[in-house]
This record gives structure tokens, C-alpha cells and sequence, in this order.
């Protein structure tokens, strides 16, 4: 790669030597992923640059989304994690179990529209059947059968290996045995067991989440890999996660991309009964946290997915700029950052999805779960559809005008 640019010789010397030795291919340590996260003014600029350029060296200039749909299936959870507004009890209003025709049917539609992806996931209820995790693969697989299942959190893991008395490792080849693809790394949140116990009460250790995914990758089954920040953590808590993250991947080659998900604060109870939870992370903040771990991770986790929405669609298209290769998918349904307080809408269309890569100069791609190349959109855009959900609640009006001026270049 290219060296730093000339007009940033006057950085201070520690940061232009790690940005220097980042730019030679070498990964970020965690110290100096420390560091990192320190940069202001110009080293900043500096860093979000070199994260670009190291981007543009691994992944090249095309940026990746996938056609997909969240099914939430139950929103009915005892465990009571503090961040969390999604869970409801039995006979609390809005309380839903989906049946299995129901994500059949969910499944089925998504197909319809052009998804190839659907991404399941649900509150631990205390009534689920030890079979009723495999059961919903079942029921997909019989609706569509090529579509590609990406479900069950590992705390959904944790809790499913419980009901039906399997180890992990007989629950989750069973699980791939009925048709399960891909498993999303959420329940991450972060891997500082003092923030954890107040985070989530301790109810799924970093240990147990690190065994749970080793397991899946072991078995053969994927995992993306995330993080939550901006509540009670800092940057040497980012640092020590992603280097976690890290040398699972030098273990198990298993992840297909890392996801930073930034705390929702609105309406979580962990912001609003705790005065010393920060409202989410500033905008440096997710500038860094994106540039950082394209550093860190390059060669070893090399997609760097920003999530629009907890973001939302001006600043992800913002994020192409310092680091990101993807944009994740478009969703269709979106409960749970909406139930916090997340207010970017639950669907971004994928001609929506072009309009914004375009208008960031790059070159739209549809790719599959786990990173195969799909459609590559040259010079035309992905077809238009009328969303699935109603949009009456989105605030499209920065994204609309990026789509606009996208067009216009392209």
C-alpha cells in the first residue's frame, strides 16, 4: 500500500507510526488500538483515511449488502437483560409468540420479494420446547427451501442446549442438520465481565458466548461477530474485545464480517434508571470504532459491516469513507433497536441500498449471507420496490438527497 500521505508528516509521532505500520499490512496491536482511539483533529483524519485506504487494499471499491428479512419470532423473555426494551411477559400488551405457519409464511413472502436471506431471532420464552428452535427451521425450509436460514443468537443458543438437555455441540449440529446456514455473533455486547454483569445481570458470560460460537464455527456453521459501545464502556474495553474477536478468528476462521452496533438509549431502561450510562456513542466515536477495527482486523476479519439501523442512513453512508465494505441488509422488519428507540426505519429497499453506495462513489454489490457475490451493479441500479412496512415513521430526507446527487453521478 501507499504511504501516509505527505501533508500528514507532522502527526504526532506515536499515531504516525501506527498508522504507518497499518498501512504496511501489519494488523493493529491492542495497545495501539488504545491510542487510536484517542486521535483528534488531524491525527483523526489521518486515521479514518488510512482505515479507507486499508479498505480499499483488502476489499477493493465495491460495497455489499445482502436481500434479506428479520423474523422476530417471540418477543416474550424472563431474562430481563437492563439494556434491552424488546422483551415483554406473557400477558403484557403487544406480547406475541409467532406460530410456525406464521414464520413460514413471513419466510415465504421474503422469498417473494427477492430476499435470499432470513435472519431469525426471538426473546428467550420460558415455555419453548427443547425442539422448537428446529422446528422453525423445519417450517422455513418446507416454505422455501433454498433460503438461506441465518438465526439464533448464541444466547438463544445457550438457552435452546438447556431445553432440550444436548451439549452445544449435538444441539448446534442439530440445528445445521435442519437447516441452519449461519448464526448471527449478537449477544456480544461487551466482552468486560464488570460492564457485562450490568449490562445483561450476568446471564451469558463472555466464556460461555467465546465456547457457543467456537462450537458453531467447529461444526460448521458461520457467525457473524459484533460489539455494542457507547453506554458504560471505553476504548480500552473496544480494544480488548475486538482483539478477542480476533484470535477466535485466527482459531477458527468462522466469522464473515464484524458489526460495531451502537448503544440505543432512548428507551432502555439501562440509560434511563442509571446515571452514569453515556446516551450512546458521539460521532467521533463511531467514526473510530469502524476505522480502528478495519485496522485491527484487516487479514483477518476483512468485511466491516455498519449498521444503519442504529446509525441511520446519512451516517452509514458516512462510514464509507473510514473503514466500511457493507451495508448489511435491508431488512424489511426491524423490532429490536426499534424498541429501544431507534428511529431510522426498518427497511432500506435495495435500490435505496444502491442509490447510497453510488452516492459514496462506490459500486453496489449483492451478495449472499455469507459473502458471495450475487449482482454486481455496474452502472445501473438495483430494481425498485414499494417497501414491505409502512414508512410513514422514517426520516429519509438526508439519505434521499445522498440517493439523489448518487443518480445524478452515476
Amino acid at each position: 500500500m501507499a504511504p501516509l500521505a505527505k501533508q500528514y508528516n507532522e502527526l504526532s509521532l506515536h499515531i504516525h507510526d501506527i498508522l504507518a505500520s497499518a498501512l504496511k499490512g501489519e494488523p493493529v496491536s491492542e495497545a495501539d488500538a488504545v491510542t487510536l482511539f484517542s486521535a483528534t483533529g488531524d491525527d483523526l483524519q489521518a486515521l479514518l483515511d488510512t482505515a479507507d485506504k486499508v479498505r480499499e487494499y483488502r476489499v477493493g471499491n465495491r460495497v455489499s449488502y445482502v436481500v434479506n428479512r428479520n423474523i422476530n419470532f417471540t418477543n416474550i423473555c424472563y431474562m430481563g437483560c437492563n439494556f434491552c426494551n424488546f422483551s415483554k411477559h406473557r400477558k403484557d400488551e403487544g406480547a406475541e409468540l409467532l406460530s410456525m405457519e406464521e414464520v413460514a409464511r413471513r419466510a415465504k413472502e421474503a422469498w417473494d420479494r427477492g430476499a435470499t436471506e432470513v435472519c431469525i431471532q426471538g426473546g428467550l420464552h420460558p415455555d419453548l420446547p427443547g425442539d422448537h428452535y428446529r422446528n422453525i427451521l423445519r417450517a422455513v425450509k418446507g416454505a422455501v427451501p433454498d433460503m438461506h436460514i441465518h438465526g439464533f443468537s448464541p444466547f438463544e443458543i445457550w438457552y435452546g442446549a438447556r431445553k432440550a438437555r444436548q451439549s452445544y455441540t449435538e444441539f448446534l449440529q442439530d440445528l445445521k442438520d435442519n437447516g441452519l446456514g449461519s448464526m448471527p455473533g449478537t449477544a456480544a455486547e461487551i466482552f468486560d465481565e464488570a460492564i457485562r454483569r450490568r449490562l445483561t445481570q450476568n446471564k451469558l458470560s463472555t466464556e460461555e458466548w467465546v465456547e457457543i460460537v467456537r462450537t458453531a464455527h467447529k461444526v460448521g456453521i458461520p457467525s457473524t461477530s459484533t460489539m455494542m459501545y457507547g453506554h458504560l464502556d471505553g476504548p480500552e474495553h473496544w480494544a480488548s474485545h475486538i482483539a478477542l474477536l480476533r484470535t477466535i478468528q485466527e482459531e477458527t476462521g468462522g466469522f464473515t464480517e464484524f458489526v460495531p452496533l451502537g448503544f440505543i438509549h432512548e428507551d432502555s431502561p439501562l440509560y434511563l434508571e442509571n446515571s452514569d450510562v453515556r446516551p450512546g456513542p458521539t460521532e467521533d466515536e463511531n467514526l473510530k470504532v469502524h476505522a480502528v477495527a478495519r485496522l485491527m482486523l484487516q487479514g483477518s476479519i476483512d468485511n466491516i459491516q455498519v449498521s444503519w439501523v442504529k446509525l441511520g442512513p446519512a451516517m452509514a453512508h458516512k462510514m464509507l469513507s473510514c473503514g466500511v465494505n457493507d451495508l448489511g441488509g435491508v431488512l424489511m422488519n426491524e423490532s429490536i433497536s426499534r424498541a429501544a428507540g431507534a428511529s431510522h426505519g426498518q427497511e432500506i429497499t435495495a435500490n435505496e441500498m444502491g442509490r447510497l453506495i453510488r452516492a459514496a462513489n462506490r459500486t453496489p454489490v449483492q451478495r449472499t449471507t455469507i459473502y458471495k457475490t450475487l449482482k454486481v451493479f455496474e452502472k445501473e441500479l438495483p430494481p425498485q420496490r414499494i417497501p414491505l412496512v409502512d414508512r410513514d415513521s422514517f426520516e429519509p430526507l438526508a439519505f434521499m438527497e445522498l440517493g439523489a446527487r448518487g443518480e445524478q453521478a452515476s
